[in-house]
């Protein structure tokens, strides 16, 4: 049974609308001013309401907008009862969140119909709310299982610290490290485009297939051969339309060395310098289009020797490209600033680094994924 709440200073129209809906098999609830009207709206989230306009201590237009500004009432049917009939009048109360008018004096054919109609808009609109809650609930669990796969921090011999912040809609970032021998450590992070699960599939199955290490013949050692290789199994023609960027480096502790090769993916950041000192920033990233865009690509290695006190940032696009409120997008550049001041020697700067990027995002989630790994190799 639809619950409706009737606001209004007049007892007879109280009266009369009370009467003509509980005919119709409505459950109905009068009061006689704005104020009390909100309260009990807020505390019977009806599925309808009829509120006079022109009311003492509150009126009609108020009792609208304080409704709709409510999201416990977002889908409460709004008609306001009025004797103004001017455009000007309709445009306020529209302005306010009003769904419907009903003209003084109420005629009754008109009234039921109206009702019925915005009780099949509140059935509809409810309906939607509840499946977008289950589609979040299934986003988040996504979400919880991506999580599940990554990587648990590294203390030693190289300390490597993550953040994964998924996007409301859940993207395709994915990232891992695993030692392929006492010496040599591999890395990678990877961005699958789009949302929601179709992006998030292809890349839990890189991850899976790069931890078991399943591509026959392939050495793990040579981060331009795994691109090759990945190009060759995720073909995006067979994968749903879906591409991935992705960098992969190998670090040689024994000899200091990183060999790394990207496909289209941001840089990774190497800063180096002593505590104190001004830090020096190297962009790691090589040619390379998108895994699964185009079947015969060559991917290239690169090698760095990393030097004492240095820190590597390995991140996804969704760390930057963070929009402002005048429009514009906060870059990367301004990202490696950021990286830069908040260099500090041996310690570990991620949670400094994730509070400013925070601070900078003008929304309470991000608009993409957000993954971001800080290697130190000291």
């Amino acid at each position: 049974m639809f619950q409706i709440l009737v606001v209004d200073d007049d007892p007879s129209v109280g009266l009369v609308l009370t009467r003509l809906l509980k005919k119709q098999g409505y459950a109905v609830t009068v009061t006689s001013d704005g104020e009390e009207g909100l309260a009990k709206a807020q505390q019977l989230h009806p599925a309808l309401i009829i509120c006079d306009w022109m009311m003492p201590k509150m009126n009609g237009i108020e009792v609208c907008r304080r409704v709709k500004a409510d999201p416990e009432l977002s889908t409460t049917f709004f008609i306001l009862l009025t004797s103004l009939d001017s455009v000007q009048d309709r445009v306020k109360g529209l302005d306010a969140g009003a769904d419907d008018f009903i003209s003084k004096p109420i005629e009754i054919n008109e009234l039921t119909a109206r009702v019925r109609a915005g009780l099949r808009l509140h059935q509809l609109n409810h309906d939607l709310q509840t499946q977008k809650q289950i589609l979040e609930a299934e986003w988040a669990e996504a979400a919880e299982y991506v999580r599940s796969l990554l990587p648990e921090p590294m203390a030693t011999p190289v300390s490597i610290q993550a953040r994964f912040i998924p996007s409301r809609r859940l993207g395709g970032d994915c990232f891992d490290y695993f030692w392929l021998d006492e010496d040599c450590l591999a890395i990678y992070l990877l961005d699958t485009a789009g949302h929601g699960l179709r992006a998030t599939l292809p890349s839990i199955s890189v991850v899976n297939l790069l931890r078991s290490r399943a591509i026959p013949h392939l050495n793990y050692y040579q981060p331009s051969q795994v691109l090759s290789a990945l190009n060759q199994t995720f073909q995006m023609s067979y994968q749903n339309d879906k591409y991935f960027t992705i960098w992969y480096g190998v670090y040689n502790q024994r000899q200091r060395q990183l060999t790394y090769a990207s496909a289209g993916h941001p840089p990774a950041v190497l800063l180096s310098g002593r505590p104190g000192s001004i830090a020096q920033v190297q962009r790691l990233k090589t040619p390379g289009v998108p895994i699964g865009m185009f079947p015969d690509v060559r991917f290239t290695n690169n090698l760095c020797q990393i030097e004492a006190c240095s820190t590597l940032y390995i991140f996804s696009d969704g760390v930057y490209e963070i929009h402002q409120p005048d429009g514009a997008v906060w870059g990367l550049d301004a990202f490696i600033d950021l990286l830069k001041e908040c260099k500090n020697g041996k310690q570990s700067n991620l949670d400094r680094v994730m509070c400013q990027v925070q601070s900078v995002n003008p929304k309470d989630v991000f608009d993409d994924d957000l993954s971001i790994l800080e290697i130190g190799f000291d």
